[in-house]
């Protein structure tokens, strides 16, 4: 069937949407954007951005009313006396009417203690610490003070304080590899993601118009876009969370040639191990039908190790390996808690549940035939893009006591050493993470571009290392382009290429930082960034121009 607005041309069966031309999509940034836009526009306050101050009149269903209530609870509880309090639709009481200036200190840091309490969705690793804008604040006179102010750290929130993609191509060598035509073009990077069924810009937006504003706005390339639903059910197949968007614009930026499928899963995968084994087995194995490169960042994980039977890794391990076998590369994020597994009612832990901290890492990126992604914070030029350093992402740029503060690593319980990691110093009898990394500081992070559906759109930071997953999975879809070829596989070519002489032509070499995290009354040792590999930053971030043709040339066929 094909169908039209005016803009678009669509084809589309009862499984799979297709778009030809401009278009756009989200995930779940969480309730979290619909306390700061709903509560701040019935409150008066002056600093929302002008794309969020009309979403008063939007439904949200009781799950997302009480923990919009417990966000306005916990803000006035530190300090933020003008919050008002909600109804049991969510909506602000009347008799509240004092201004509340999201660009005060003190307002900056409530919303980062309080956030997690709000986020009823899977977004936490895009908590936006700041205000979401249309228009930058003032530029700060140096990088260093963009991302460690006097006064705490703060997320970037515009172009000027985030990255751009073109940045990012410049301090990650992928520029010269564009340049000569290697973009991706003939690929395909499949993303599982949650499904949406009701729009509410910009925690829930329309994928195609986000896309769309996203390319006018930094001058890349329309993308071509596919959704599978088969697995999802009845959905609205556009609709897109912030996770889903921040996936997105990152393959895009990365390999703007690359067609881009989500697979879509159920909105409930997350909430229990069983559904969250379930929904990854299912994703993968669609996904490896659906293009060369696999990317798992939110939808798709299934918690710290512990919280899966031997039966369900079985099953996970056995997907992976059909993958694998048809030279499929999974990519997956290694988490958010640093040396702390993710909790096993993912959802829950998301949507700031409490949950015990357990050191360990998470499924499926500690199965050795994930190529596993962790986070750095990045410095380079906001001028020229230039890479200047990196350290590994950790505190103080993330949220003490939640499920966003470092660069998920350690070393697995489930799986032995594979022999690619035979001989690296650092690790012993199991599995080390993760394997490689990239940007994930929301601190330093890529600008976002979220349409409300009209001519606003809002611009907010890409965090956590549900980034750093799709820029690896772009990063393989440069390399198998240019080896003519789906790699598959990679992981052996990596570490072929991490004891070679041409390590550090291929990567940049992560030092300093640590993913120590922080809870209440406590903290759990984690590890340090060393030279060579390391279970924080894996061998470190890449630098393109040399990886990919590494890569093609050291991957088996």
């Amino acid at each position: 069937m094909c169908v039209g607005d005016g803009a678009h041309t669509f084809e589309s069966d009862k499984s799979e949407t297709w778009t030809k031309g401009p278009t756009m999509w989200l995930h779940k940034v969480g309730i979290a954007f619909a306390a700061l836009t709903l509560l701040v526009a019935g409150c008066g306050g002056g600093s929302a951005a002008p794309a969020t101050t009309t979403r008063g009149s939007a439904q949200l269903d009781p799950q997302q009313a009480a923990h919009l209530e417990a966000f306005a609870a916990c803000m006035r509880a530190h300090g933020v006396a003008h919050m008002p309090a909600v109804d049991g639709n969510g909506r602000p009481g009347a008799n509240d009417s004092g201004q509340v200036d999201l660009k005060a200190p003190a307002v900056k840091a409530a919303i980062k203690t309080c956030l997690p309490v709000a986020d009823g969705a899977v977004g936490a690793n895009l908590q936006p610490v700041g205000v979401t804008r249309t228009t930058p604040r003032q530029a700060p006179a140096t990088h260093q003070s963009a991302t460690a102010p006097t006064s705490g750290p703060l997320d970037c929130d515009s172009v000027t304080t985030c990255y751009t993609p073109r940045q990012i191509q410049v301090a990650y060598g992928i520029r010269p590899l564009l340049a000569r035509g290697i973009d991706g073009r003939g690929e395909t990077v499949v993303l599982p993601e949650l499904a949406e069924t009701q729009l509410l810009p910009p925690v829930v937006s329309d994928l195609r118009q986000d896309m769309s504003r996203f390319d006018s706005l930094f001058g890349l390339p329309a993308a071509r876009l596919k959704v599978v639903t088969s697995l999802a059910g009845p959905s609205s197949p556009w609709l897109a969370n912030g996770e889903e968007v921040l996936d997105a614009e990152n393959v895009h930026t990365v390999a703007p040639g690359a067609a881009i499928t989500i697979v879509l899963v159920k909105a409930t995968s997350l909430n229990n191990p069983a559904n969250a084994i379930a929904a990854a087995v299912a994703a993968i194995r669609v996904g490896t039908s659906q293009g060369g490169v696999i990317s798992i960042s939110a939808a798709g994980q299934t918690g710290g190790e512990h919280c899966d039977t031997p039966t369900e890794v079985e099953r996970l391990n056995a997907a992976l390996a059909a993958a694998a076998a048809r030279h499929v590369t999974v990519v997956a994020a290694s988490g958010d808690i640093g040396a702390v597994g993710e909790p096993c009612q993912v959802i829950k832990g998301l949507t700031g549940g409490a949950f015990p901290p357990v050191k360990e890492v998470n499924l499926p990126a500690a199965d050795p035939l994930v190529l596993a992604t962790g986070g750095t914070s990045l410095n380079a030029s906001h001028a020229t893009g230039t890479y200047i350093s990196e350290t590994a992402w950790g505190l103080p740029f993330g949220s003490p006591g939640t499920q966003f503060q470092a660069s998920g690593g350690g070393f697995s319980r489930r799986f032995a050493r594979p022999d690619y990691q035979n001989g690296v110093s650092g690790i012993a009898a199991t599995r080390g993470v993760p394997d490689v990394s990239a940007d994930a500081s929301p601190h330093t992070g890529m600008a976002l571009v979220i349409s409300d559906g009209g001519n606003q759109y809002t611009i907010r930071n890409s965090g956590g290392t549900s980034a750093s997953a799709p820029l690896w999975a772009g990063l393989i879809a440069l390399a198998d382009q240019y080896a003519g070829r789906h790699l598959g596989f990679v992981n052996p070519a990596i570490y072929r290429i991490g004891r070679s002489t041409s390590y550090r032509d291929a990567f940049h070499d992560i030092t300093t930082g640590n993913n120590t995290p922080a809870f209440p009354g406590h903290t759990i040792n984690g590890y340090t960034a060393t030279p060579g590999w390391d279970p924080v930053t894996g061998w470190g971030s890449p630098n393109a121009q040399a990886l990919i043709p590494l890569l093609a040339r050291y991957s088996n066929p």
